[in-house]
């Protein structure tokens, strides 16, 4: 995902002389391509993520519409005061890109893993949130990002993530991705969590449902109308992120359906309020926590939903 967004970003610039990159010391060589289309609009902001979110909304002062990126926990909780102050609290047009979000980095341990970003940029005023399922709807909504003149978080993958929204030829931000239309349960995923909830449907199935799939690019602001009719429709709707459990997706859905009144059996699935100390691979990550789709499936059939 990461590449695409290195070559959508290289190609807006090519086209936009206002965009600008700031990037934290990483993807050195993936940013070779806009170094060379845009050379003075590419700045390596080092070890100093604090400053180059102050940077950014300098930059952004100035009429340029400045990215962010690096890391995701880097990006988003290292320097959240300066986003918070800098970026949010001035509504100013700032991206800010985290790479290799939720378990990603698994095997680099707690300090890599980014399971609480969400959360965090959820609790700011003025901010976008935008989490594409694959590279296919990263290059779709980036140039829509360009154009929000907001802050906006950008949550994408690392990087040979599984293209499973082809068929989709247009997205609009704030508007579900219905990838899969069903009538018994549906299954709401976002971001790089799209492969497992796709497989969650296809076990469905063969269980005999009939699951409604969708993708939610954009966790903020919620695709609100397409939810009040899932009211009607569904009586169980799953939710499956890469994130804590507490204050990300699901907890978004959950609380539209509270605050609207809305009567259907929200089912969250994402990783536990806890650390994952033990070092391993990103699928030995999401095994522990859970997020795979026999432990899914096996626990749907215990809370009686299937």
């Amino acid at each position: 995902m990461r590449n695409s967004f290195a070559k959508g970003l290289t190609s807006a610039a090519s086209k936009n002389e206002e965009i600008i990159l700031f990037y934290a010391d990483i993807g050195n060589n993936l940013f070779n391509s806009i170094k060379s289309e845009a050379p003075e609009r590419v700045f390596n902001a080092g070890i100093a993520e604090a400053n180059m979110a102050s940077m950014a909304a300098g930059a952004a002062k100035m009429g340029f519409k400045p990215f962010i990126y690096t890391i995701t926990p880097f990006t988003t909780a290292r320097n959240f005061e300066q986003i918070k102050v800098d970026i949010a609290y001035a509504n100013l047009p700032v991206v800010i890109v985290g790479t290799g979000s939720g378990l990603s980095y698994a095997a680099l341990g707690p300090t890599h893993h980014s399971f609480e970003d969400i959360a965090l940029m959820r609790s700011l005023p003025n901010m976008i949130i935008v989490c594409p399922a694959d590279s296919h709807e990263l290059e779709l909504l980036l140039p829509k990002i360009i154009g929000l003149n907001k802050p906006c978080y950008f949550r994408i993958g690392k990087k040979n993530e599984p293209i499973i929204t082809q068929g989709t030829s247009d997205l609009e931000l704030g508007k579900a991705n219905i990838l899969e239309e069903g009538k018994d349960i549906a299954i709401f995923s976002s971001g790089t969590s799209a492969p497992l909830a796709q497989e969650v449907a296809q076990a469905l199935h063969q269980l005999g449902k009939e699951p409604e799939f969708v993708s939610f690019h954009t966790i903020k602001p919620l695709d609100e109308q397409y939810l009040k009719k899932c009211s009607t429709r569904f009586k169980h709707i799953v939710t499956i992120e890469e994130h804590n459990v507490q204050g990300g997706f699901g907890s978004a859905i959950l609380e539209f359906f509270n605050e609207q009144q809305l009567c259907c059996n929200i089912h969250r699935f994402g990783i536990h309020d806890q650390f994952i100390d033990k070092v391993g691979s990103r699928s030995s990550a999401l095994e522990k926590t859970g997020l795979t789709t026999s432990s899914i499936v096996e626990s749907l059939k215990l809370r009686g939903v299937i």
